[in-house]
């Protein structure tokens, strides 16, 4: 079992190499690069960013660390040594591989740099949308698994009964309507749009929430993430319980189920001893994606109706200004944690299933 942790533990480091050279490699031919972006602002497209970039007077605002994406084409008429300040700004004054060494020996450190177009640290900026995030994913996971395996396992206890059926149309009608128009619709019914103001529309908390007591700070916020919660929950309510509901059938039509019950164990010792144990296989083989996705990548347009500012509107955002310090810093973040993730998964296979042998498996 050390063998096989150790062998995954420094697989990890080409495989995020390979992810972070893969997206380094793509920015460069990206356009719109932020010295593209910059220079056209100054242009007088966006005063706004034209005093940010050179530091509200004539002088150029402190360098990021490093820079990564596309170097500028065209001056657009602009003198060169502005355009030289610019670049180097941004760090675009380097070669390419010399900006990839850079970025990579940083990141070993876990040092990620600054916003190119916020006053504040990568990590700290990560830092202050994560909460909004972790309450999302978390709650959204545990909710969704914690409700669809005891159904998933009903559903197949009962397969093709009345229950089975009504239960059936409702999770894939569930599946089938995008969350956000679950979001859009939670919010005219219940959010104040047009009927009942029963939940409230911004963020996790109320106004003066420091000052509550403990028992209603923990109200208040879960208060907040009724709505949120539900808009997220559906797909994976629906698609969690119905893989569970197969797996289980699969096992239960299995020859072992057959002797058990011949041997005169009752359905819930059968169920629960023996079939629960290979078939979770398959969910627990899921999890890993499911809670990184619902973690990090299924939020965006959820946070955007519901007004929290988390890391799926962080990482829109970030791309769509090429504030490439930040995304490819929450990148390289959410690849460590999914490998790692992917470590504890195949780990709880060994928990469920100890006849499963890491030593003999093949990377």
């Amino acid at each position: 079992m050390g063998a096989y942790i150790l062998r995954r533990l420094l697989l990890m480091i080409p495989t995020v190499f390979g992810i972070m050279a893969v997206s380094f490699l793509i920015t460069q031919f990206a356009p719109g690069g932020p010295v593209e972006q910059a220079l056209a602002n100054i242009s007088g497209q966006n005063a706004s960013l034209t005093e940010r970039v050179t530091g509200g007077g004539g002088d150029m605002a402190a360098p990021p660390q490093q820079g990564q994406g596309t170097a500028y084409r065209g001056s657009r008429g602009l003198s060169p040594e502005l355009v030289e300040r610019i670049e180097k700004q941004f760090g675009f004054d380097k070669p390419p591989l010399e900006r990839f060494g850079m970025m990579l020996w940083n990141y070993l450190r876990f040092d990620f740099g600054e916003s190119y177009y916020r006053d504040i640290s990568v990590i700290d900026l990560i830092k202050e949308k994560m909460p909004v995030s972790i309450s999302l994913g978390l709650w959204m996971t545990l909710i969704s698994y914690g409700i669809s395996i005891p159904l998933g396992i009903r559903k197949a206890v009962s397969d093709g009964s009345r229950f089975d059926v009504w239960t059936s149309t409702v999770i894939i009608v569930g599946y089938a309507v995008p969350g956000f128009l679950v979001a859009i619709a939670l919010v005219v019914l219940f959010a104040g749009g047009s009927f009942w103001s029963l939940f409230p529309l911004r963020g996790l908390t109320s106004p003066g929430f420091d000052s509550f007591p403990l028992w209603r700070q923990v109200l208040d916020y879960l208060w907040h993430l009724v709505l949120p919660i539900i808009a997220m929950a559906l797909g994976a309510f629906a698609t969690t319980t119905l893989l569970t509901k197969n797996s289980f059938l699969d096992e239960i039509g299995k020859q072992y189920v057959t002797t058990a019950r011949a041997k005169g164990l009752t359905e819930g010792q059968v169920l629960y001893r023996h079939v629960f144990r290979n078939a979770m296989m398959l969910i627990i083989a899921s999890f890993p994606g499911a809670f990184v996705g619902a973690f990090f990548g299924g939020s965006l347009l959820i946070e955007t109706i519901f007004s929290l500012d988390g890391l799926g509107l962080l990482g829109f955002t970030s791309v769509a200004n090429r504030d490439y310090p930040v995304v490819f810093a929450t990148l390289y973040i959410f690849s460590l944690l999914g490998l790692v993730i992917a470590l504890i998964s195949d780990l709880a296979y060994m928990w469920v299933d100890p006849r499963i042998d890491f030593e003999s498996r093949e990377l």
